[in-house]
């Protein structure tokens, strides 16, 4: 919904409202993570291995995320529930999620078990947050001529093999970037390869986060964001194809039930896309 549009909907008054305190929770986001990633933090990743360097990392992140959701509840008035935890697997999978804004890359910390992420390569630029994505081995795709296809493709095969039998789980956006509530989008095959080659399942999340925190604004509307997670898919037998489309099929099935448009276009699958 456009600024307009929701400016109607919601009156002068709310939704100037809203803005305060949605910008107040910008401000609260850029002032946590100067406190979570001072020098006196990061000092202490220089002598430690691998493996540990990971774990205190990943420790910092998640208790950044968590002050982060703390913060969206009690400034902006957006919660959240998780249904079909129930279907969440014992052994590292490949999760296959939307992709509608910030919210989810922030909330999937907590919600999942431990876990990496195959994400643009420029993220991994940006000052602080690229710096500490950098000691979570993410899956960095390059976009772009020299990025995408087959070369990133066997990318996220190998990189995301080696992350599932270190033990963590492997997030995709089977969408490839950030996509508004009810838009069709190619779904990209990259995450299915990924399960076939490595032999573990896939678990389809959707969630309805970009009806409360809309891409492209700072504004927030308050409400419940509900995340699904589906029935796991055995890639056993299967093909990439087979098992991009079943994960396909449940999420935008589950996505009319949580974010209802008068009608959302077939989505088309590309096999040949890396992530």
């Amino acid at each position: 919904m456009r600024a307009d549009r929701l400016k109607a909907a919601l009156g002068p008054w709310r939704y100037w409202w809203y803005w305060v305190r949605s910008a107040c929770f910008q401000l609260s986001l850029v002032v946590t993570v100067l406190l979570f990633a001072p020098p006196i933090l990061i000092a202490p990743l220089i002598p430690m291995s691998s493996q540990a360097r990971w774990k205190y990392s990943y420790a910092i992140a998640r208790a950044w995320t968590q002050t982060a959701l703390f913060s969206l509840r009690w400034l902006c008035g957006i919660r959240h529930e998780v249904h079909g935890r129930a279907w969440l697997p014992s052994t590292p999978a490949v999760v296959m999620t939307k992709h509608q804004s910030a919210w989810e890359t922030l909330a999937q910390l907590s919600i999942l078990p431990p876990q990496c992420w195959v994400l643009k390569r420029e993220l991994l630029a940006v000052p602080f947050f690229g710096w500490a994505l950098r000691s979570l081995k993410p899956i960095p795709v390059a976009r772009g001529k020299d990025g995408a296809g087959r070369s990133g493709l066997q990318g996220v095969i190998d990189n995301g093999t080696v992350r599932l039998r270190e033990g963590l789980w492997v997030v995709v956006f089977p969408e490839g970037t950030r996509v508004t509530p009810g838009e069709p989008k190619r779904y990209r095959a990259g995450g299915a390869h990924l399960a076939v080659s490595a032999g573990v399942p896939v678990v389809p999340v959707a969630h309805n986060a970009g009806s409360h925190w809309m891409s492209g604004t700072v504004l927030k509307i308050p409400g419940t964001i509900t995340m699904s997670i589906g029935p796991t898919i055995d890639p056993q037998g299967k093909t990439a194809a087979e098992v991009l489309d079943a994960a396909r099929s449940w999420i935008e099935q589950e996505q009319k039930l949580l974010d209802p448009v008068e009608e959302l276009v077939q989505v088309d699958v590309d096999d040949s896309a890396a992530a």
